[in-house]
């Protein structure tokens, strides 16, 4: 049997190696092996680069609206209403897009094998 693609692993939340079992035991918290498999995922950590790419990518999206908006002709209490509206839209998508940021870029370190640079003494390049 093959592995699953770790990017269409990490989208759909499930374990890089059988592509069946869950990644999270919670929101954001992983569990240490898969329940299903068994493999190992205390090895890998993702650090801040879900966060980063959810938040450019969202910002990348939403941003032109922040700026458009208090160009627009709207009075003032539809203007306030349209920036709660697009605030939570912010939130609302990067909560969203943040576990399967992390699904994936984690499932991609443990298929590649990523691990930490270490450098050695005395090699210089």
């Amino acid at each position: 049997m093959s592995q699953p693609s770790p990017i269409l692993s990490g989208i759909r939340q499930r374990c890089g190696q059988c592509g069946e079992g869950k990644l999270y035991s919670s929101y954001l918290k992983l569990h240490e092996t898969c329940p299903v498999c068994g493999r190992d995922m205390s090895s890998a950590d993702t650090a801040d680069g879900p966060a980063f790419f959810v938040g450019f990518g969202v910002l990348l999206l939403l941003a032109p609206f922040l700026f458009l908006l208090p160009m627009s002709p709207l009075p003032l209490v539809p203007m306030i209403i349209a920036f709660i509206v697009l605030c939570a839209a912010v939130v609302g998508l990067s909560l969203w897009l943040l576990p399967v940021a992390k699904g994936v870029l984690l499932n991609l370190q443990l298929h590649h094998g990523a691990e930490e640079a270490s450098f050695k003494p005395g090699s210089e390049d």
